[in-house]
């Protein structure tokens, strides 16, 4: 079985199973679609209650292929650039705007520039006095940055949010980024074992594993790297647009393609990249405020948030528990099942990671994650060579994903968002998804540390 999907009904006082869970005892009190799913569990174990909707007015990005630091620019330039891209797509008043959010992972080791949150007035004179703050947390800290801007707009606290998330890494040698990098591990004590280059070899041993337990090969590895491959062809703003990589380049090991962290070759990693991601979000008070059409405007269905432990060897590898329960949390919030999704953006920094996160957000069983990818379901029918067989189809990472789109750090978790909302909105050109409604974005940090899932669509 791909697809895990037991069930997509839920009855009072009964079971509702998600993701093949059984989760009893749920109550179900409401069903309001403006507000999503509200639910109470006994001893109040679980409780949903999105009291105000989150809808993304506008968004916008940078080119990831660029170099700032040959350019002359910094971080700073690319926040503000990204931020008055998503204002001026959300067409509203940036004097509109009470509050902002940056995702950022390191800029103070790659750029020795902190107190990014005092950029955001930089984009307009009108933000200048705004509350902003600054979210971390690895690789998921655009992700954080959203959730932030989300959770102000649910609690009431604010009506309209700019969140943009940056990262500028290409400011120092392979090495010296690679030891910044390690810096979302546990580095004093994953450090001395695991050496320089810490973050492949870390997914390295993570599909070390997981060959080990399910019998996947190089070969089946190389499938996510060709794909996202082809997919960056079809992004007129991703870092590997112009590169090539055929499916037999990405099998073997060259003196282009070396291994970095055996099973990983160096197609198996995400880039070292420069970029920045911003989207506007609103409640609906506010949509009825300007006249805005809901239906037609991207709304938060469901969310779920977790964080494990930091160390690698105290995870339980592949299987990541704790990073499905955030799955499982965004799934139960949006009644909704991942056999309702259209698409879906998830983290692959290396391509075992996409793998990994196949399973753990449903699309596929545990150790099924491979025969999906095999099967063709995951890849955009513009650049699948045959037909896909598989029952069902839900393309991944349209955009390139991290391997081929880029991945500056703290710019992903906000860049998948934005790459939901172009494509809930028709708006992602040769890469879209035909009908897509229904959208599943995927953000981690670390090795698998903190997750944050998210679904999106248009009522």
């Amino acid at each position: 079985m791909l697809l895990a999907d037991k069930s997509d009904e839920c009855h009072s006082e009964r079971t509702m199973w998600t993701l093949g869970i059984p989760l009893r005892y749920g109550k179900l009190i409401s069903r309001d679609p403006s507000t999503s799913l509200r639910m109470t569990w006994p001893g109040n174990w679980l409780s949903y209650n999105m009291s105000e909707s989150v809808y993304i007015l506008g968004g916008g990005r940078t080119d990831f292929k660029r170099n700032l630091k040959k350019e002359g620019k910094t971080i700073r330039h690319i926040i503000i650039e990204a931020g008055k891209k998503a204002i001026d797509d959300a067409k509203i008043d940036p004097g509109e705007i009470q509050a902002g959010a940056v995702g950022n992972f390191n800029a103070g080791q790659f750029t020795k520039q902190l107190q990014l949150g005092a950029f955001i007035p930089e984009i307009d004179p009108k933000l200048r006095g705004i509350p902003t703050m600054h979210t971390e947390a690895a690789c998921a800290s655009g992700a954080l940055s959203v959730l932030l801007g989300a959770e102000w707009i649910i609690g009431g606290f604010h009506d309209v949010v700019v969140v943009v998330g940056a990262e500028q890494q290409k400011t120092m040698s392979a090495l010296d980024g690679s030891d910044v990098l390690g810096a979302a591990a546990d580095y004093h004590n994953e450090k001395p074992e695991y050496g320089d280059f810490m973050f492949p070899k870390l997914f390295g041993r993570i599909a070390q594993i997981y060959i080990e337990k399910y019998g996947a090969t190089e070969a089946d590895l190389a499938l996510v790297a060709w794909k996202n491959y082809a997919h960056a062809k079809l992004n007129p703003l991703a870092q590997m647009r112009d590169a090539d990589l055929t499916l037999d380049s990405a099998s073997q090991v060259s003196d282009k393609n070396p291994h970095v962290a055996p099973p990983l070759k160096v197609s198996d990693c995400s880039q070292i990249t420069d970029g920045a991601a911003s989207v506007v979000l609103v409640s609906g008070r506010y949509l009825d405020k300007i006249g805005r059409d809901k239906n037609k405007t991207v709304r938060l269905f469901g969310y779920g948030h977790t964080t494990d432990y930091l160390p690698l060897d105290k995870k339980d590898v592949p299987t990541f528990s704790t990073a499905r329960k955030a799955a499982e949390k965004a799934f139960r919030m949006a009644n909704l099942t991942p056999r309702d999704l259209h698409g879906a953006d998830v983290h692959d920094c290396f391509s075992i990671t996409e793998i990994v996160a196949y399973e753990i957000v449903g699309l596929a069983e545990p150790g099924k994650g491979i025969d999906l990818v095999k099967s063709g379901a995951t890849t955009l029918p513009a650049v699948r060579p045959e037909k896909s067989k598989a029952p069902f189809q839900i393309p991944v990472n349209a955009g390139g994903g991290l391997i081929g789109d880029g991945h500056p750090v703290g710019a992903t978790g906000v860049r998948q968002v934005f790459e939901a909302y172009q494509q809930l909105t028709a708006q992602a050109g040769a890469r879209q998804i035909e009908n897509a409604k229904r959208f599943l974005t995927f953000n981690m940090g670390g090795s698998l540390t903190t997750s944050v899932a998210m679904l999106w669509g248009r009522d």
